[in-house]
C-alpha cells in the first residue's frame, strides 16, 4: 500500500474543496484533492448550472405565451433539445471533468480520482482503481464530501426506475406526465420547468405548504402560480406505497389519492454517508446528519470542514465561503470567522423566491420582538407596468428593539436581484430609519422595498 506524506488532504472536490484546495496549493502547499466524482460538485453537472439553464429556457416559453396579452401574437412549440443540447456542451462538457481537474492541477495540487476516508488521525485512506494509497497530512485534512439524493424508505420505491436530479438533469426527451415528490426548491423547479414543457405535472409535500422553509405568503404565492399554471399540488400528505408497472407510476398517498405518471421524480433532500467517511475514527458522530465545525470550520484537531455537511445551507455560496475561512485559517493568516446572519437563498421558480436571515415564525422562536411588513410586487410601479407575469411580494421582518431587519423574503420577477439590498441590510444591521432615507430608483422592481419600509417606520 503506497503511502505518501503531504502538506493537506481535501476530501471532496465540490465548490468549496475546489477552492479550498486551491487556495492551499497557490499559498504553496503541497496539496492532494481527493473525489470519486466528477471535480466541481454537484453543482455545475447536476444542480446549479444545468437546471437554470433550464429555468432560463421554460421562462422563455413563459414569456412567449404572455405575448397575447402584452404585445400581439404569437405561436410556441416547446422544444426540450435545445435545453438538454446546452446542458451537455455548455454546461457539463457531456459530464466530463477535465478541465476543473485541470484547473485545479494548475494552482500547484494534485488530484486522486477515488473514494477517500478517514482511517484515523493524521490519516486519509483513498481506494482507487489502482489500490489503496495513504496520504499523511502535515497541516490539515478538509472534508467536503458533498451530498446525495435522499431516498425515503416509501414501499416499493426502490424497486422502480424512478428520477433524481442526476437523471433529471441528463434527460434527453421528456415524459408526457411526471409526479415530483418533494415541494422544496429543487422540487418546485423541476416542476414548474418540465410543466411549461408540456408535461402534465403534480407535486407532492408532505410538509402543509410548498417552499416549506420559507415564510408563508411565498408558499401562497408559488403555490397559486403552479395552480395557474395547470400544475397538480398536494400538499400536507405523504407517499405511502410506489407501484412500477407498464410503463407507469402510481403513487399512492395517505390522503387516499393516487396520482400516476409516467416518470417519478424525487426530490425529498440530500444526505450524507458519514460512516463511510470515517469520522467515527476521530470521535465525531458517524449516526449524525452533519460535522459540527466552529466558526473556522474547525471539526477536530487537524480537520476542518466545509460545504453541505456542516449543516448551514445546501448551497454553492455557503461552501465556496466557508472554504476561504477554513484556507486562512489552515494558514494561519487573519482572523475570518463565520456568520450566517445574513445567508441568502433563492428558489429560482417563476416569480423567484429568494430569501436571506431570519424567517417571521424563526425570529419569534428566537424571542426577538418582531414587526413585519408585507407589500405586493403588482402594487408597484414596476409590477403594474409589467402586468403578464407580475405575482410577488416583499416581506420584511424587523426587531422592533434595534429597528434593523432580522430578515426579508423577495418573491418576484429576479426576486433574487432584489435580495441583495436587503442581504446588505441585514448583514450590515443598517437602521431602519437609514434604510428609508435611501433613494429608490424608479420604476423598479426593488422600489417595491421603500412601501414595505412605510409599513415598518412611523
Amino acid at each position: 500500500m503506497a503511502e505518501d506524506e503531504v502538506d493537506a488532504v481535501v476530501v471532496g472536490m465540490g465548490p468549496g474543496g475546489e477552492d479550498v484546495a486551491g487556495r492551499l496549493a497557490t499559498a504553496g502547499l503541497n496539496v492532494v484533492g481527493v473525489d470519486n466524482r466528477l471535480v466541481g460538485g454537484e453543482c455545475p453537472y447536476f444542480a446549479c448550472i444545468p437546471t437554470k439553464m433550464m429555468v432560463r429556457g421554460a421562462g422563455a416559453l413563459a414569456e412567449a405565451g404572455r405575448v397575447p396579452l402584452l404585445a400581439g401574437t404569437a405561436s410556441v412549440r416547446p422544444d426540450w433539445t435545445p435545453v438538454a443540447d446546452r446542458i451537455r456542451d455548455e454546461a457539463t462538457t457531456d459530464w466530463d471533468d477535465r478541465i476543473a481537474v485541470r484547473r485545479f492541477e494548475d494552482t500547484g495540487g494534485r488530484f486522486v480520482r477515488g473514494f477517500g476516508r478517514l482511517t484515523g488521525p493524521g490519516e486519509v485512506t483513498v481506494t482507487t482503481a489502482e489500490g489503496e494509497r495513504v496520504f499523511r497530512p502535515r497541516r490539515a485534512i478538509v472534508l467536503n464530501p458533498g451530498t446525495d439524493p435522499a431516498v425515503p424508505p416509501i414501499e416499493g420505491l426502490r424497486q422502480t426506475p424512478f428520477w433524481t436530479n442526476r437523471e433529471a438533469v441528463r434527460a434527453r426527451a421528456l415524459p408526457e406526465s411526471m409526479v415530483v415528490l418533494g415541494a422544496g426548491p429543487v422540487g418546485a423547479e423541476f416542476a414548474q420547468v418540465f410543466a411549461r414543457f408540456g408535461v402534465d405535472t403534480t407535486v407532492v409535500e408532505a410538509a402543509p405548504r410548498v417552499l416549506p422553509g420559507g415564510e408563508p405568503e411565498a408558499s401562497e404565492t408559488i403555490t397559486e402560480v403552479f395552480t395557474n399554471e395547470g400544475i397538480t399540488v398536494r400538499t400536507g400528505t405523504s407517499a405511502r406505497r410506489v407501484r412500477y408497472q407498464d410503463g407507469r407510476f402510481t403513487v399512492e398517498l395517505d390522503s387516499g389519492q393516487s396520482p400516476s405518471a409516467e416518470h417519478l421524480l424525487v426530490a425529498t433532500g440530500r444526505h450524507t454517508d458519514l460512516a463511510a467517511l470515517g469520522v467515527g475514527s476521530l470521535g465525531l458522530d458517524e449516526s449524525a446528519n452533519t460535522i459540527e465545525v466552529d466558526e473556522r470550520m474547525r471539526a477536530a484537531e487537524g480537520v476542518w470542514a466545509v460545504g453541505d455537511v456542516t449543516g448551514h445551507g445546501a448551497f454553492t455560496h455557503t461552501s465556496v465561503y466557508q472554504a476561504r475561512i477554513a484556507a486562512e485559517d489552515i494558514l494561519g493568516r487573519g482572523e475570518l470567522t463565520a456568520d450566517y446572519r445574513a445567508l441568502p437563498a433563492v428558489a429560482f421558480t417563476d416569480p423567484e423566491a429568494a430569501s436571506v436571515g431570519l424567517t417571521e415564525a424563526q425570529a419569534r422562536r428566537q424571542g426577538f420582538p418582531v414587526r413585519t411588513a408585507v407589500t405586493g410586487i403588482p402594487s408597484s410601479a414596476r409590477g403594474w407596468i409589467h402586468k403578464a407575469g407580475n405575482e410577488g411580494l416583499l416581506k420584511l421582518v424587523a426587531d422592533t428593539e434595534r429597528d434593523v431587519l432580522l430578515g426579508a423574503t423577495a418573491v418576484a420577477p429576479l426576486g433574487g436581484e432584489i435580495l441583495g439590498a436587503f442581504t446588505v441590510a441585514v448583514h450590515t444591521q443598517v437602521h431602519l430609519a437609514q434604510l428609508r432615507r435611501m433613494i429608490f430608483a424608479y420604476p423598479t422592481f426593488h422600489r417595491a422595498i421603500e412601501a414595505a419600509l412605510d409599513e415598518l417606520v412611523d
